[in-house]
């Protein structure tokens, strides 16, 4: 045999034992797979039935492969209702900042913007606790009966803070007063500096915080000086039997007139004088006339100041209560005190 034709036969052996080896290579790694797979097969099965039987002497029979499987749905379901809650309450904030903007440029008053908004924030986020608990399998009607329950219960340990709570509640819808108001309530007069659910705070002329409750409003009369811009005012004046009643009417008519702050036709009623009484020592002077919210009390006190005055140079008199003593055997009680 040749040198070339030896050559010519290692050659053609060589791709035949390459052929071989990559065979015996592939069935080597698939037979260390089937090994890794039984391996890894029987040793989940060997755990398995360790922590079976471990709870099992513990006195929880509870198969793993269920629990397990339970666990891996509960983990979905705790995320998916973790996400419906977060984006739930991410969209309802805005929806109630949107609402809330919407409100403010309406009329409704501050007070009235601010509850509703807080009630509809409290809707949302009740709403989207409870798609998030039903995601999570929890009986949303069984939820809701107790919180009913709950809610009566509540209701009837607290009924008088809950009827200051409604009484707060149609305050807020039908606004018979607003913040900053003049009012008599409950028979304190002041300004409104605050209206909440449960109570009202009003200021009085004397700088003291008076707190009624809501529910004290809504079944008493409340008189609010501030609905109308302009009010009419009563200025009492008395004088003597002995004077001339058509000179004060024009005395004071003609003050009145000449007040800068008195309203006239025809904005209002021109100011009028009556007599309004036949008093014990006087004869009583009542003049109606109209001035703005706000300088009614200066303007009757200047009046008054104004009307004593004219009737002093005219020579008016405005009588005070006189008395007479009788004393019976007035002489008798001389006598007796002389030495």
């Amino acid at each position: 045999m040749t040198m070339q034709t030896v050559q010519e036969t290692q050659t053609a052996q060589a791709p035949q034992e390459t052929t071989e080896v990559l065979k015996t290579v592939a069935e080597v790694k698939e037979i260390a797979h089937e090994t890794a797979k039984e391996v890894a097969t029987q040793t989940t099965q060997n755990l398995t039935q360790a922590s079976d039987y471990t709870l099992n002497l513990l006195g929880v029979p509870v198969d793993t492969a269920t629990l397990l499987g339970n666990s891996t749905t509960f983990a979905i379901k705790l995320c998916l209702a973790i996400l419906i809650f977060f984006v739930g309450t991410w969209v309802g904030k805005h929806f109630v900042n949107v609402a809330k903007r919407a409100m403010q440029k309406s009329a409704l008053d501050a007070t009235a913007v601010g509850f509703l908004t807080n009630l509809l924030y409290g809707v949302m986020v009740a709403a989207v606790v409870l798609a998030s608990l039903n995601q999570l399998g929890v009986s949303t009607t069984s939820f809701v009966a107790v919180l009913g329950a709950l809610t009566v219960a509540i209701g009837v340990s607290l009924k008088d803070q809950v009827s200051n709570l409604a009484a707060g509640v149609l305050i807020v819808i039908f606004h018979p007063f607003r913040r900053g108001d003049s009012v008599e309530i409950a028979g304190k007069i002041g300004r409104v500096e605050e209206i909440t659910l449960v109570n009202t705070r009003i200021r009085t002329p004397s700088n003291h915080e008076v707190i009624v409750p809501n529910g004290d409003i809504m079944t008493s009369a409340t008189t609010n000086f501030s609905s109308y811009a302009n009010r009419r005012i009563e200025v009492v004046v008395g004088i003597g039997y002995d004077s001339d009643i058509k000179k004060a009417r024009e005395i004071m008519l003609k003050l009145a007139h000449a007040h800068t702050d008195v309203l006239k036709q025809p904005v209002a009623d021109d100011p009028v004088v009556r007599v309004t009484a036949l008093a014990d020592s006087s004869v009583n002077l009542t003049m109606y006339l109209w001035t703005t919210n706000d300088k009614w009390f200066a303007m009757q006190c200047d009046l008054l100041e104004e009307i004593k005055y004219a009737f002093d140079e005219h020579g008016i008199n405005i009588p005070f209560p006189n008395r007479t003593v009788q004393i019976d055997n007035l002489e008798k009680v001389l006598s007796s005190l002389k030495p």
